[in-house]
């Protein structure tokens, strides 16, 4: 045809505009990828924040441990001893085992019962000597009764003290156990960014930690039973804890 001439996109500027192309497809998957990981951090941190220092019971008149139990002498001389908010918000709905019977002496440092949560378990340890008066035998039927209300209704034992002024001098009460509370869950967070999540878990909201991310509730329950056994150690255990 006269007056047409055909022309060869690649005899000309055509490799540059593929060249363009080519870099602006590679920026809109590069966008893509991290506005996808955007949307994923902003989902991660929606179910983090759930457990903070704020909506941790910590009521006044008791006294706590180091080894989150916590002790309350009655009118009566009879001691409640039960589990910490600390704990029971970490661990979330577990069963109780080996508690003990009516008529026991038990020693401050024994076992005082263990907790178990799909086949991972902790050993909780008595805060006080005595004699076991009684068991709440409703954590038998309805464990879940701790999470709801672990300083009225949630308690495990009622113990006679027979050292309850020396065992509990060195006890947090009043706004220091409110303080220590707080300290124990930032110790508690450096515990999951520390040795055990490099150990055993890759988990990414862990990473948001690093951030200022707050905790989910119930955590502990998602995690391995290795660290389960580390947190034992650290926070349970009356050989790693010292008054």
């Amino acid at each position: 045809m006269e007056g047409f001439s055909r022309v060869d996109i690649f005899d000309t500027k055509g490799i540059e505009y593929l060249f363009v192309i080519g870099y602006l497809l590679i920026l809109i998957i590069f966008w893509k990828i991290a506005n996808n990981q955007v949307l994923i951090r902003q989902q991660i941190q929606k179910v983090l924040g759930s457990l903070s220092s704020n909506i941790l019971k910590i009521p006044q008149g008791l006294f706590y441990n180091k080894n989150h139990t916590w002790a309350h002498l009655e009118v009566s001389g009879a001691a409640k001893v039960g589990l910490d908010d600390f704990l029971q918000h970490l661990a979330g709905k577990v069963e109780f085992t080996n508690l003990k019977n009516p008529g026991e002496i038990i020693n401050k440092g024994d076992l005082l019962t263990e907790i178990d949560k799909d086949g991972k378990h902790l050993r909780v340890f008595s805060p006080i000597s005595g004699k076991i008066l009684s068991t709440n035998s409703i954590l038998y039927e309805n464990p879940e009764i701790l999470n709801e209300d672990p300083y009225q209704k949630g308690w495990v034992y009622k113990i006679k003290p027979t050292n309850w002024v020396a065992e509990t001098n060195s006890y947090y009460f009043a706004e220091e156990a409110t303080s220590w509370a707080t300290k124990e869950l930032e110790r508690f967070k450096d515990f999951l960014m520390g040795a055990s999540m490099k150990k055993y878990s890759s988990e990414p909201s862990m990473v948001l930690l690093q951030d200022g991310g707050e905790l989910r509730d119930n955590i502990l329950s998602e995690l391995p039973n290795e660290v389960w056994k580390d947190f034992q150690i650290e926070f349970l255990d009356f050989n790693h804890q010292k008054d």
